[in-house]
């Protein structure tokens, strides 16, 4: 849910909303989703464990594609995944496996959707020993928000030491499709890093939430 890596078109640029007077990144572009997702949720600091699961998933089932592709696909992801209940989804079976696979809603990867329900199961084990996936996964930013100040879409890198750190760690405990890049983005998304570029109206905003 982030532009590097080539999820978006974009040029190392802010972009002007014509509805609005706000400066934005410019991977927000102008379609009313992509504005509403990057001012309403991008970059947001997220505890739940429920929509961290649904962004660890919604992240490994975007590899090789367009963002616009999952985003586009959330509604049907949240209905074929039980809201992202994660008890519920580690309980899926391989005939939940075959439903899901003839589901248009989602991505039909069986590779992602297998993924999907073997990373449930991990997140169950990290609850048991961590008390929560939250507390687990900020503790490679320290608990706080790391707050970056890109000047243009260029400067923000694929992948950091805390992804690759976190990568690893997730691999170690059986995760699946969390490379450090696809961790990277997950962590832009839920607001482990403020990735905003500075001139974006969204970068102050949540600068308040380190």
């Amino acid at each position: 849910m982030v532009p590097p890596g080539g999820r978006f078109a974009e040029t190392p640029r802010l972009l002007y909303s014509s509805s609005m007077t706000k400066t934005r990144c410019a991977w927000a572009g102008t379609d009313p989703t992509y504005v509403a997702y990057h001012d309403e949720e991008w970059g947001v600091p997220v505890h739940d464990d429920r929509l961290l699961f649904e962004f660890l998933v919604l992240e490994g089932a975007q590899a090789g594609l367009s963002w616009s592709t999952i985003l586009n696909k959330r509604a049907g992801y949240r209905e074929a995944f039980a809201g992202f209940d994660i008890e519920k989804v580690a309980a899926y079976t391989e005939a939940d496996v075959e439903r899901l696979l003839a589901n248009p809603g989602i991505v039909r990867n069986r590779m992602k959707i297998e993924s999907a329900i073997a990373n449930a199961r991990s997140v169950l084990e990290i609850q048991e020993e961590f008390g929560s996936l939250d507390a687990y996964l900020w503790q490679f930013v320290n608990g706080s928000p790391k707050q970056n100040h890109w000047k243009t879409m260029a400067e923000i890198p694929a992948q950091t030491e805390e992804s690759v750190a976190m990568s690893k760690a997730l691999k170690k405990r059986g995760f699946n499709f969390v490379g450090p890049t696809i961790c990277y983005a997950f962590m832009q998304a839920v607001g482990m890093v403020n990735d905003h570029v500075a001139n974006c109206h969204r970068h102050a905003e949540l600068s308040d939430c380190a």
